[in-house]
């Protein structure tokens, strides 16, 4: 009988984009592992860690705090020699060792340059890609932020070559669906019947191969439907392309963050309003944090997708810690201008 301790450990990357809702859904496979010993690795775009915060406070004894593995302020693709196999191999040395691993990657993130990273020596005789999950949020996908219409791009092509008809949002958009083993459809509540039918034709036709597309809200799903797909991505990497095939890499240059601080703000609803302006006159795409409200002992979490924005308070404001505000600001590189987001957030 093979030895347990030799078997591959199975790892599922999640990607997405901005706001997909890949944090929630990680969160519910942590608090529904039904036994099974998980770690987290989490990649973020910015220095403000939010993600991993929050996934360490929903920590459980098969997923303690010390198996939540952040990475900020580097894309996990670019920086695998100097991060990624670290931390891989950290997860891979712990006693008890994880039965699944879980990667959220930061929804800038190309998927398959990370997984071809499971081809490097250090590691790939001790784990396999189970699964490649992409989330997409279904009301924006309906809304066709990230669609395009290739019969009307190809005629615009053949009118004015000089143009460059493609944004790197729908690049990434289109490179996460390629690399998918499975496509979550993410918030089917806000898009509702129609916009989740529409979202579905959309993947149909972006999507290079048939992958399955499951609907889902508030990232609540069996993990059965996600884990254990027995993929073994690694292996199929020829099946999954990308813009970027054949680039020895790619860079981030087309998006930009800052961090914002401030003290202690009087009204969530008006912060609400100052990030909802942002996302109309400034083209934020996303906005995500904790802000210190006065008189108030819990921290307020903010997460904004453009202008939809969410608040709620998450936790206590420990006593070794600063009452502040920090929120992470992400939009193309060319949108980002401190004096104006500044001025704005602060009122």
């Amino acid at each position: 009988m093979a030895d347990p301790q030799l078997a591959k450990i199975p790892v599922t990357i999640v990607t997405g984009f901005l706001g997909a809702g890949k944090t929630t859904l990680i969160s519910h496979l942590i608090r529904n592992a039904n036994g099974r010993r998980l770690a987290v690795v989490v990649n973020e775009f910015g220095t403000l860690g939010v993600d991993g915060d929050i996934l360490k406070g929903c920590a459980i004894p098969d997923c303690p705090a010390e198996n939540v593995v952040e990475l900020a302020n580097g894309c996990i693709c670019c920086t695998v020699a100097d991060d990624f196999i670290p931390t891989v191999e950290t997860l891979l040395a712990l006693d008890p060792r994880p039965d699944h691993i879980l990667i959220e990657t930061s929804g800038l993130a190309l998927p398959k340059p990370l997984l071809k990273a499971f081809d490097w020596p250090a590691i790939r005789s001790r784990i396999t890609v189970d699964g490649v999950i992409a989330l997409a949020d279904a009301e924006a996908v309906a809304a066709g932020r990230f669609a395009t219409d290739v019969a009307a791009l190809d005629a615009q092509r053949a009118a004015d070559p000089g143009i460059d008809h493609e944004t790197p949002l729908a690049e990434v958009f289109e490179d996460q669906l390629a690399c998918a083993d499975m496509v979550l459809l993410t918030k089917a509540d806000l898009a509702g019947p129609e916009g989740v039918a529409a979202a579905r034709a959309v993947i149909a036709a972006e999507a290079p191969r048939p992958v399955p597309v499951v609907e889902l809200t508030d990232g609540v799903i069996d993990p059965a439907v996600i884990l254990g797909l027995d993929a073994a991505a690694e292996d199929d990497i020829a099946a999954r392309p990308s813009h970027h095939d054949g680039e020895d890499e790619h860079e981030h240059d087309d998006f930009d963050s800052l961090v914002h601080e401030t003290g202690e703000i009087d009204d969530p609803a008006d912060l609400v309003a100052r990030i909802e302006r942002l996302a109309r006159e400034s083209d934020v795409l996303r906005v995500k944090g904790y802000a210190a409200v006065r008189s108030k002992p819990m921290r307020l979490l903010v997460q904004a997708v453009g202008a939809r924005v969410r608040t709620q308070y998450d936790r206590p404001w420990r006593s070794d810690e600063a009452r502040a505000t920090r929120l992470v600001v992400i939009a193309e590189h060319d949108r980002i201008d401190p004096a104006t987001i500044g001025p704005v957030l602060n009122g």
